[in-house]
């Protein structure tokens, strides 16, 4: 491990389900890039020195994918999220193939983590602008007991080929995070978004200007170990509630730290637009963003030529 860098903690140890495939690894890009590429390509450009990959079966496909590519450019580094590392005594309950979610998923990189570090997802498209606040964050203002939030608008980060799972973010006067709650079914609706808790026999409406967590954090190191302390009785619950799906999620994990044990998160709005692949059906018009931003100068034809 390289000791006191700050780093870059890339979630892509996701089975890809609603996309029906390793999305992280999907060419997009006009050279053929993937689509975290640009995410490490901005990281870099706004400071970042490290990044660790947090994967789970495909290490060398993954590795050939993006290692040879960027390792003259950034450290690079990997950790393996597995279902088989629970507390002892516990067993998988049969018929779980679904990982244990995105706070188990940091937990397994928590030997390769000694500085403050940033936590994003492999399949989105965050734009420079976050990478900047996340790095100057971390450089001069990260501590124990706080974090930071990069916020995005619900409109602009909904798919038009299906639903959606965002944290919908409540933010005080002083840019504080106040409530963090996860909805998995969210749909574009028109003028306003929609929500379902009930598998879509019932709909919400939700503003699309409702800032929202893509799972862009800035984090001190010591959030490993709350996260640690916090995961076996959240895996005692949910096993009890529904075991084949239950997960141990980030934004749920740190919403509850913000309104029981004070922990302070800092929002931070990036203007950029954000762009996903959800779907396969995504994958096309991402392209044609990534061909235009690159047409316009933002990136280089070849990232790492």
């Amino acid at each position: 491990m390289t000791a006191d860098k700050i780093s870059l903690v890339v979630l892509a140890a996701g089975l890809g389900s609603r996309y029906g495939g390793l999305k992280q690894i999907d060419p997009v890009g006009p050279e053929g890039e993937i689509l975290l590429e640009y995410s490490v390509y901005d990281a870099i450009k706004a400071g970042f020195e490290r990044v660790v990959f947090i994967i789970r079966e495909d290490r060398d496909a993954f590795a050939a994918a993006i290692g040879d590519r960027m390792r003259n450019h950034i450290d690079i580094a990997y950790a393996r999220q597995s279902l088989e590392d629970l507390p002892a005594g516990v067993v998988i309950p049969e018929g779980r193939q679904k990982p244990w979610g995105t706070a188990h998923a940091l937990l397994a990189a928590k030997d390769q983590l000694d500085a403050p570090f940033s936590v994003i997802n492999a399949d989105d498209y965050y734009g420079p602008e976050a990478f900047r606040l996340a790095y100057d964050y971390l450089t001069a203002k990260a501590r124990p007991q706080e974090a930071l939030l990069v916020n995005y608008i619900l409109g602009n980060t909904l798919s038009p080929n299906g639903t959606v799972a965002r944290g919908i973010c409540e933010i005080g006067d002083k840019e504080d995070l106040l409530t963090i709650t996860e909805r998995r079914v969210i749909k574009d609706g028109g003028d306003l978004a929609y929500f379902s808790e009930d598998q879509g026999e019932t709909w919400t409406a939700l503003d699309k200007s409702s800032p929202v967590s893509m799972n862009f954090w800035g984090f001190h190191e010591s959030i490993l170990e709350d996260l640690d302390q916090g995961f076996a009785p959240a895996l005692e619950q949910g096993l009890l509630k529904d075991p084949l799906k239950f997960e141990y999620l980030l934004p749920e994990k740190v919403g509850l730290m913000v309104q029981k044990q004070g922990f302070r998160v800092q929002c931070k709005a990036s203007h950029d637009k954000w762009y996903g692949m959800t779907y396969k059906e995504d994958k096309n018009s991402l392209a044609e963003a990534l061909a235009k931003l690159t047409d316009q100068g933002l990136y280089p034809r070849g990232l790492w030529a």
